[in-house]
Order: structure tokens, then C-alpha cells, then sequence
């Protein structure tokens, strides 16, 4: 089979695909970095917001009821 591909594809074309792949994979990587650190942006964001509005209503014990929620 190995030989098949050789004949039907050359040396440069494989190497191409090769690079193609390695490209493609880079940039996977490089979208899934950015999904998981914008989520933790905005998770983050989400608590300071919900900490500001706590303490915004006149409240003390804003960590007691912040941090309990999941």
C-alpha cells in the first residue's frame, strides 16, 4: 500500500500535506487556548460582577454568598 502512495504522490506532495497537518493542528490548538481562557475571563468577570452588585445593595457578608454559589 505504502508503495501505491509513493507512486501516486511525490516526496514534495507528501511533505506538503505533512506541513498542511502540522498547520492545521497548530491552529487547533491555538482556538482551544483562547475558548478556555476566555471562559475563565468571564467566569472571573461574573464573580467581580456579582462581589460589585453584593456590596453595591449595602450587604457585608457578600463572600459567604458569592462563593456558595456553583
Amino acid at each position: 500500500m505504502t508503495r501505491i502512495v509513493r507512486l501516486l504522490f511525490p516526496p514534495e506532495d507528501q511533505q506538503d500535506a505533512a506541513d498542511r497537518q502540522t498547520a492545521s493542528l497548530a491552529g487547533l490548538a491555538v482556538v482551544l487556548l483562547l475558548v478556555v481562557v476566555g471562559l475563565f475571563l468571564v467566569r472571573t468577570l461574573h464573580q467581580k460582577t456579582a462581589i460589585e452588585d453584593c456590596l453595591l445593595s449595602g450587604r457585608r457578608n457578600c463572600d459567604a454568598i458569592v462563593f456558595a454559589q456553583p
